[in-house]
């Protein structure tokens, strides 16, 4: 019986059945997922422990990150470029944010790209991330509102909807 059973469930992996969802197994969140720098600063170590050397500091509050992997109190994470390591859960936070890759991108007061526009935002800028649709998220930075193409964000899933 425990052979049909492991059989069924790589069957149901490799069609993409429910087995197939991916799913941190500390959190019981989505892997990937994205989520934000909480502190001012974070070290970046090679594996997920203190023991592991520092390859590098993440210097940007509030940057976005998608998590890759947990380990107890660790998430392997990756930045805009790819470049990442595993860092301590408390130096980050659920709250979404992402990163303008365009300069100058619109923030239009509605969905359309009709609609007038509210600010502009420069490459580089990171918002933060509200209501999303196919196509446009609705964004606030420096105090500004308002809605941008998808594609000019990383920091949000191609597919994701959020109200």
């Amino acid at each position: 019986m425990r052979r049909v059973l492991l059989s069924l469930g790589l069957a149901c992996i490799m069609a993409g059945g429910a087995f197939a969802d991916n799913r941190g197994p500390v959190t019981n969140l989505p892997l990937p997922r994205f989520v934000s720098l909480k502190a001012a600063e974070g070290n970046v170590r090679r594996g997920p422990s203190l023991t592991h050397r520092i390859d590098w500091v993440y210097k940007r509050r509030n940057m976005p990150l998608e998590i890759t992997a947990e380990h107890g109190h660790w998430r392997r994470v990756r930045d805009r470029d790819g470049a990442g390591g595993w860092v301590h859960y408390s130096l980050l936070s659920g709250v979404r944010t992402v990163l303008v890759e365009q300069d100058m991108v619109d923030l239009h007061v509605r969905p359309e790209e009709t609609a007038p526009v509210s600010a502009r935002l420069e490459l580089g800028v990171i918002a933060r991330l509200g209501d999303c649709n196919p196509d446009w998220c609705r964004l606030t930075a420096g105090g500004y509102k308002g809605w941008a193409p998808k594609t000019a964000l990383w920091g949000v899933r191609p597919d994701e909807i959020r109200e």
